[in-house]
């Protein structure tokens, strides 16, 4: 079974779009509602996917920790996972399978290795220190830490423990892969940035907050 996994939290303006272009890439689409306050997972369910609740709202790390571990459950043999807010094209998908159909363990796509779409600069600021801290703190440079569009073999899922609840989970993956020594694949996406994803995503204070948290992980791991 090929699984695609959407972490989920207040989505449920964008969802249902999100999942309609997600099915036809996927035996099933398994939304994780991470607490939400509004309608997301009733939303969710309405438009096709399986979905697995939270009954408070944990943060991505957990959303994403729970959807691995869902995926495998149901006997999924690839775990895709990507973005509530519409920031990902489902419709590139195929690369990430071609990707671990090659031999890849687990991939992750980079907006950094794709000249298309909108990515604002100071984005891409705080991508190249995302990269240079997860470098630094696990030994594994990758062009795009922090990009939520990724997938998984089943062994590779099988083997990667998510430890961390929220923002820092990125980099945590990153380094799973490493200290797994997982074959690793990255392939080129699009960055595709609206008001709305950029209201979710980092900011500064956010930065900081992660960049604490991970030292903590790196240190108490």
């Amino acid at each position: 079974m090929r699984l695609i996994v959407i972490p989920a939290y207040n989505e449920e303006g964008r969802i249902a779009e999100v999942i309609r272009r997600s099915l036809p890439y996927a035996d099933a689409v398994l939304v994780v509602n991470d607490g939400s306050r509004d309608a997301t997972a009733a939303v969710a369910a309405r438009a096709g996917a399986r979905v697995i609740s939270h009954a408070v709202n944990r943060g991505l790390g957990a959303a994403i920790g729970t959807g691995l571990q869902a995926a495998r459950r149901l006997g999924a043999h690839t775990v895709v996972t990507l973005d509530a807010d519409g920031q990902h094209l489902p419709e590139e998908v195929p690369r990430f399978i071609e990707a671990l159909e090659n031999g890849a363990d687990a991939v992750i796509g980079s907006r950094m290795l794709n000249l298309e779409g909108n990515m604002p600069p100071l984005r891409r600021v705080y991508q190249r220190i995302g990269n240079l801290m997860t470098y630094l703190l696990f030994g594994k440079y990758v062009t795009d830490s922090q990009s939520g569009f990724r997938a998984f073999s089943a062994s590779a899922a099988d083997r990667i423990r998510i430890r961390t609840d929220r923002m820092e989970v990125s980099s945590e993956i990153v380094s799973e892969i490493h200290r797994h020594r997982l074959k690793y694949a990255e392939v080129p996406v699009t960055a595709v940035y609206t008001d709305y994803s950029l209201s979710k995503g980092q900011s500064f204070s956010v930065g900081v907050k992660t960049a604490a948290r991970l030292l903590l992980h790196r240190l108490y791991r």
